[in-house]
């Protein structure tokens, strides 16, 4: 029997192993990442099956890695799957880096082009808005010293809790306190990715524990793969 035929035996063993270990471990937090580690391993074993039976070929074959990221407290780990760049067997990847600024106004359409603006797309749900922050009042060019997704305890919604240096922790907390008295919509800020908008909370006072949350444009936006993706684009090359 060959392999276009054959069962994928080596994913299934890993799945199995996988599910054993979670059950046995009683449910810890570590649970769901384990167990869609290995479901999706075993639907990447299946779907390449599949390919090869139809005669499509694979020139090679993704390495996966799994990071473990322990939490400072050491009572919870969290799995992240690192995808290699090309050619290497690790995470060489730059970080991404984050800016945060103040925003001067939020109108409700898309911005017009070449205006600098962050443009939010409309959904099914909301309206396109157009947001527009002071890059030289704003924090630029921020390297993150942490970043984890996770689930919210409060909504089940994903979110990405970024942990800032203490230099910028002391920069960010100045920074929300400048903007916490001021009318909506100037008592927010935006966080900025890679030129995209990813978030726009809005404060009532100073932050001074250097961590915020990123949830996407609004609340819900996150799915767990983009969150799990940008914690690690925020957090390579560590």
């Amino acid at each position: 029997m060959n392999d276009s035929t054959e069962h994928p035996l080596h994913e299934t063993l890993l799945h199995d192993a996988l599910h054993a270990h979670v059950r046995e471990s009683g449910g810890n937090a570590a649970g769901p990442y384990l167990v869609g580690l290995a479901d999706g391993a075993l639907q990447v074993a299946r779907r390449r099956q599949r390919l090869a039976r139809v005669g499509v070929g694979i020139a090679a074959a993704a390495v996966v890695a799994t990071a473990w990221v322990a939490v400072a407290d050491g009572a919870t780990q969290h799995a992240h799957v690192v995808q290699p760049a090309a050619g290497g067997t690790g995470n060489t990847e730059k970080a991404a880096l984050i800016s945060i600024l103040p925003v001067t106004s939020s109108t409700e359409h898309a911005c017009t082009h070449g205006s600098g603006g962050y443009t939010v797309h409309a959904s099914a749900t909301h309206p396109a808005f157009c947001i527009r922050a002071d890059r030289a009042r704003g924090m630029t060019d921020v390297r993150v010293t942490s970043a984890k997704a996770e689930k919210s305890t409060i909504d089940g919604t994903w979110q990405v809790e970024v942990t800032l240096s203490s230099a910028d922790r002391t920069r960010f907390a100045a920074l929300t306190g400048s903007i916490a008295a001021a009318p909506s919509p100037r008592n927010g800020f935006a966080i900025v990715i890679d030129g995209k908008l990813w978030g726009n909370p809005y404060v009532t006072s100073s932050i001074t524990g250097g961590r915020l949350e990123i949830v996407g444009a609004f609340v819900g936006d996150l799915t767990s793969a983009t969150a799990h993706d940008l914690a690690l684009r925020l957090d390579a090359g560590r």
